[in-house]
């Protein structure tokens, strides 16, 4: 499958890395506003490709979208001194209403896959704009948050991480839910595993780890100025579904009818990837306050989100 990466900045290239190491598409092309970028970016990611995979990786321009079969997004304008956050979401907007124009005619079976803050926000601008149906315009959404969540809680339990099944619900963001009510160790309860492998699960020790993946962003911007490998890795993931039609399970967001009686708004919930994209959605069973907790999440979101959708 051909990918195309419009941005091809720190994370738009490191998506297009992951990509390339993993071979999952036989072409990936990077366009970006800045040509010379691209080029660059092309370049040194081609280098790293002969000691893991056959994956041709080159710049180009929109016409070389044509037959992809995924385009991640992750192009947008940084927020100027002074400037409101919606005043940036218009001008974001405006970025995501020119690159969409070139690109649909172009590639109008592809995939869109969001990767530009705020997320969640951009995939229902996208979504609308696009005019595609909801399961082929996905966000990132939680898929980095989720694997935090799981990294941490298998640090501390002493287990892979990947034997940890977790999600981190609702906004990629502040108000975000991590659903500890539903969280497995392999097949038993958290809680369960903690107490049979004599490691208390406090509410002291839940608090540490929601700080951790609450704030794990803004610990990583402070120490080297942004994030770009992690969520790289997880694009590669979410695409990795789509083309080997795997119909996995991951934490994405995409516009939603209804969630917790908030409609029609984008946000993270789990939900069943495959060829088609977002082919079911699942609604895990709930502790009350973290039903509480996701319908608020839901309602920032709409609340930021409506005033642009005018």
């Amino acid at each position: 499958m051909k990918v195309g990466i419009i941005g091809a900045g720190m994370v738009g290239s490191s998506a297009g890395y992951a990509l390339a190491l993993m071979g999952i598409a036989h072409e990936i092309v990077l366009v970006d506003q800045n040509h010379a970028l691209a080029i660059a970016q092309a370049e040194d990611i081609s280098h790293a490709v002969p000691f893991m995979s056959s994956t041709v990786v080159r710049p180009g321009d929109y016409e070389d979208l044509q037959g992809a079969g995924v385009i991640i997004i992750a192009a947008g304008v940084s927020q100027k001194p002074g400037e409101t956050r919606l005043a940036l979401l218009e001008r974001n907007t405006e970025v995501f209403r020119s690159v969409l124009a070139a690109v649909l005619p172009i590639a109008p079976d592809a995939i869109l896959l969001i990767a530009s803050n705020p997320v969640d926000i951009m995939t229902q601008i996208s979504t609308r704009i696009s005019g595609l149906p909801p399961g082929r315009v996905i966000g990132s959404g939680t898929i980095l948050d989720t694997a935090r969540f799981r990294s941490l809680v298998g640090r501390y339990l002493g287990i892979s991480p990947q034997s940890v099944h977790a999600y981190v619900l609702g906004e990629h963001g502040d108000s975000e839910v991590l659903a500890w009510s539903s969280a497995k160790a392999g097949s038993i309860s958290l809680e369960s595993f903690s107490r049979q492998i004599g490691v208390p699960l406090t509410e002291a020790l839940k608090s540490e780890i929601d700080d951790g993946v609450r704030n794990a962003a803004y610990k990583i911007i402070k120490g080297k100025g942004a994030t770009y490998y992690g969520i790289g890795a997880g694009l590669a993931r979410i695409i990795k579904a789509i083309v080997q039609d795997q119909r996995d399970v991951l934490s994405v967001s995409i516009v939603t009818p209804d969630v917790v009686g908030v409609e029609d708004v984008a946000l993270s919930i789990p939900r069943v990837i495959g060829a088609a994209g977002v082919v079911a959605d699942l609604f895990p069973d709930l502790a009350d306050e973290e039903a509480i907790a996701l319908r608020r999440s839901a309602q920032i979101l709409k609340e930021r989100v409506d005033p642009l959708m005018l």
